[in-house]
């Protein structure tokens, strides 16, 4: 007879979920002394927000307090939550938040006038507060500057695009069409023959923009004369047309120009965001989308100094930029280093006015050092120069003379000069074809001063420092976008317009700051864990030493 297999009892832990406690569970119990919600908190208790504090004008129901309202939305943008929404629904459900929040529930409505309201036009003197706490801890220390900038999407249709050509061509077409109707009303222009003599209307004059304002007035003249003659059908289709038709362009597109502002393309659902390419793009469908241009300077991969600009171009920002940073901190770094996207004559003038040493790389800086660069006897800074009596010397043994020197603005208003030489002459010259495609003889543009600035960054970037600064750069300020763009998810503004833009992405850069703390912290004890490691083994093999030769000893 086969025994019975018996089977152990299957016991489970106690599952109640009536269970009553005795004494509630503290919040701060539950979360781990080395949690990074407690580095938030700790640093946002240490700033001093009174900027904040006079927005409150008082009175009315109580107001939730701005650091309570400050380390939720910094908390928040850290864990990739940024819609206000969705940082209510975390103050219900999430530990962290509802202990951060002291289980206060504001709803997104208040979490997004807080944003808005009351960060807005704060943002950076909160952000240089907090980077005032990591400059007395040592996290930052102002001396090495690592610029850069890349383009982060607008929250805006992608088709709502308003280009300034063709506005200024629809206004061209309204100008066109009012002189039509004005030569359509040809009883009008026999009156006035003797008064303008074939000089168009004051409202249509030949060297200036018709407005809104002088269709208006073309619109009372031509009612008044439609008074005098109630029953012209050409009278009467003019004001109707001007109007119900061309007043109501016009002023359509003057707002479209304010919009614009000079700029060559904005959004309609974004009026400030400009439409840029961006980089991922390129392989795709080269599409062009409304973005902002963020330039980015970093520390020690910290965030120091950002700015929002709506120009696609990095060169041009260089000095808006560092001018925004000494009015956030009132200085200025003592050394900054660039991509070639920097390397212009008015960023070389500027930095060297303000004392700030340039590890600037400039075009071709790379180039200029390979084989097939030096071994190009046609390029500019190839030719022989005689400093002497001014002039270059080409492969054909021909001499280039001084012409003329012809002045440049660029956008910020900065005057640059260029010299032009040109060669006395190409004529059967056998190098004519490699050397030059004009059919005249060749001409060159020489920059002196962008000459001078170009030999001084080289000096600095083939230094032994120089070359560290190349080094570390990409580590500095690109391994900041790549932590923001891959791992935060941080891709599109959810906020619009400039306002909108500056307060989130502050949020979001004292919450990479944070973060860092947070990492060098858990480094620094790592670090002390391994130096504890290896002074142990030291401490082991002495002993294991000292046996051996107590043995050896005895035997």
């Amino acid at each position: 007879m086969n025994k019975k297999e018996i089977k152990p009892k299957v016991e489970f832990k106690d599952y109640n979920q009536n269970q009553l406690a005795l004494i509630p569970p503290s919040w701060s119990e539950l979360i781990p002394d080395n949690h990074k919600v407690r580095i938030f908190n700790k640093y946002i208790d240490m700033m001093d927000i009174d900027i904040l504090l006079k927005k409150y004008k008082g009175g009315g129901r109580p107001s939730y307090h701005p650091k309570m309202m400050l380390k939720i939305l910094l908390y928040a943008y850290s864990e990739k939550i940024y819609s206000s929404r969705k940082i209510e629904k975390a103050l219900r459900e999430n530990i962290n938040f509802m202990w951060l929040a002291g289980e206060n529930r504001p709803n997104f409505r208040t979490i997004n006038r807080f944003r808005r309201s009351i960060l807005g036009g704060l943002i950076e003197e909160v952000f240089v507060e907090l980077n005032t706490l990591l400059i007395a801890e040592g996290y930052i220390n102002l001396r090495d500057y690592f610029l850069d900038g890349t383009k982060i999407e607008a929250n805006a249709n992608k088709y709502s695009f308003i280009w300034r050509k063709n506005t200024e061509r629809y206004k061209a077409l309204i100008a066109k069409k009012l002189k039509e109707i004005y030569q359509s009303i040809e009883d009008e222009n026999d009156d006035e023959d003797d008064h303008y003599q074939d000089n168009n209307l004051e409202e249509l004059g030949e060297n200036s923009d018709i407005t809104s304002d002088d269709l208006r007035k073309s619109l009372d003249k031509l009612e008044d004369r439609r008074k005098k003659k109630p029953k012209d059908k050409n009278l009467k289709k003019a004001v109707k047309t001007i109007k119900k038709d061309l007043l109501p362009r016009q002023e359509k597109y003057e707002a479209q120009e304010k919009n614009l502002n000079g700029r060559n393309s904005c959004s309609k659902t974004d009026k400030d965001a400009t439409f840029m390419r961006m980089k991922e793009d390129h392989f795709k469908n080269s599409q062009l989308k409304p973005s902002y241009n963020v330039q980015v300077g970093t520390e020690n991969q910290f965030i120091v100094g950002y700015s929002i600009h709506q120009h696609p171009t990095d060169s041009v920002l260089l000095k808006p930029h560092f001018n925004k940073l000494e009015e956030m901190y009132g200085i200025l770094p003592n050394n900054t280093s660039t991509d070639s996207g920097y390397g212009s004559e008015e960023n070389f003038n500027y930095l060297e006015k303000k004392g700030i040493t340039a590890y600037v790389k400039y075009a071709y800086y790379h180039k200029e050092k390979t084989k097939k660069f030096k071994s190009n006897q046609y390029h500019i800074e190839n030719l022989k120069y005689n400093a002497k009596k001014d002039y270059y010397i080409c492969p054909g043994k021909k001499k280039l003379f001084y012409k003329e020197t012809v002045e440049y603005t660029t956008q910020n208003g900065y005057n640059t000069y260029r010299r032009i030489y040109e060669c006395e002459s190409c004529k059967w010259c056998r190098h004519r074809k490699k050397c030059h495609r004009s059919k005249n003889n060749r001409q060159i543009q020489v920059n002196p001063e962008l000459v001078r600035y170009k030999k001084k960054a080289r000096e600095l970037l083939d230094s032994e420092l120089g070359e560290q600064y190349r080094k570390k750069r990409p580590i500095e300020v690109e391994a900041v976008f790549g932590l923001l763009k891959q791992n935060l998810k941080f891709r599109r503004f959810n906020l619009r317009e400039l306002p909108g833009v500056t307060v989130e992405f502050g949020l979001l850069a004292m919450a990479h700051n944070l973060h860092k703390v947070m990492a060098s912290l858990f480094k620094y004890f790592a670090q002390i864990a391994f130096n504890f490691g290896n002074i142990r083994k030291i401490w082991v093999n002495i002993r294991l030493n000292e046996s051996i030769e107590q043995n050896l000893i005895i035997l």
